[in-house]
């Protein structure tokens, strides 16, 4: 007989019957979602009635529960994707199509050591441990520490606790990297940040030969200058880069057709691995295009990419108000904090006024305010 396998952060919150302390997600008969956190003796109000926590601890995932108006709720455990898309944030997710391709294109394996710049409110992150495991590493860099903290709460919150092989710091991954690792102990970096193209140095560095670097960008401007910065380090392979839409369908009878709504562009992805020390590139055989490069060959290096600062509002990111991330850091503490009646409290507000995203920045068809 073996030895049971050690079960996997968080694995306990994924399985079994509800209990208090789980978050999960109603669905309602016309399909809008509610996402709460269950307490014992706590209700969820609508203007069609309440609905009793009790109820539903103790069921199976899967189940129904009926409210004091006959309403029938369909109650199951939210997905990541669901769980990123309704917890509190401040900075801009990564969507779930877009992390999904992070970790697959850029071949996160088991016990793979990683580094992240660029946490905002975590949902890469959890991708990206889930992807490493137990026994791999992320190192996580932030320059804001109010966005480390709401990416912490909603961590910890998804895994029951905080995850043994993350850790987050606060500062600039050009001044913290180098004493944060040693040299070519990297196997994979993932930069979601506004100007990727200066921290090149560093992560070639970091990485070990045959490495990913892959960035996540949301201009074309932005993706030009990466990609000709990659050429001319000349320490990696020549740079892919692509963006994926997804368009969902509607599925009713004969009535199949696509939704009037889809997941467009949210950012490009690019891609590189890193050459062993001392080796050049090949040299390309196909020609540029002509005028790629325009009349004085500047290509990415023209006065119109080169800026010394980078700001949100340079590549069309609306500014995130103190307020708002005020508030999300109490949102997200809320989550974390799975005692207490204000805990409760501030679940059930955050329950009955939360917009599910569905990745276009509005609300998904059919879901109300309730």
């Amino acid at each position: 007989m073996t030895d049971a396998l050690p079960s996997p952060t968080g694995a306990h919150l994924r399985r079994g019957p509800f209990v208090a302390g789980d978050r999960v997600q109603l669905t309602d008969p016309k399909g809008r979602l509610h996402t709460i956190t269950l307490a014992r003796g706590g209700q969820f109000f609508t203007h069609r009635g309440s609905l009793a926590h009790d109820d539903v601890i103790g069921s199976p995932d899967g189940s129904t529960v009926t409210n004091t108006s006959g309403v029938e709720y369909l109650v199951l455990r939210p997905l990541l994707a669901d769980y990123v898309m309704s917890m509190p944030r401040g900075a801009a997710v990564v969507y779930p199509k877009d992390s999904g391709q992070i970790v697959q294109m850029a071949d996160v394996f088991p016990g793979a050591r990683v580094v992240e710049a660029g946490v905002g409110s975590g949902a890469l992150s959890m991708s990206l441990l889930r992807a490493v495991g137990d026994q791999g590493r992320l190192y996580s860099f932030e320059r804001r520490e109010d966005f480390a903290d709401i990416a912490r709460a909603n961590v910890e919150a998804f895994f029951g606790g905080p995850h043994p092989a993350w850790s987050v710091q606060v500062g600039d991954l050009v001044e913290s990297l180098p004493s944060a690792v040693e040299p070519g102990s990297i196997d994979r970096v993932v930069l979601d940040m506004l100007a990727p193209w200066e921290c090149l140095d560093v992560v070639a560095d970091a990485l070990a030969p045959g490495g990913v670097v892959i960035c996540y960008v949301a201009t074309a401007t932005q993706l030009s200058r990466v990609a000709e910065d990659m050429r001319e380090h000349g320490g990696f392979t020549e740079p892919s880069a692509w963006e994926s839409l997804v368009r969902g369908w509607h599925l009713e009878g004969l009535a199949v057709r696509p939704e009037h709504r889809m997941h467009g562009h949210t950012g490009f992805l690019i891609t590189a691995r890193r050459l062993a020390p001392g080796v050049t590139p090949p040299l390309r055989k196909r020609r540029p295009a002509k005028g790629a490069y325009g009349e004085d060959g500047a290509g990415a290096d023209s006065p119109a990419l080169t800026t010394d600062e980078w700001s949100p509002e340079d590549v069309g990111e609306r500014p995130v108000s103190e307020k708002k991330i005020r508030r999300m850091r109490r949102a997200a503490d809320a989550v974390l904090d799975r005692s207490g009646t204000d805990y409760a409290d501030a679940v059930e507000v955050h329950a009955t006024t939360a917009e599910e995203d569905d990745g276009t920045g509005t609300r998904r068809e059919g879901e109300s305010d309730e």
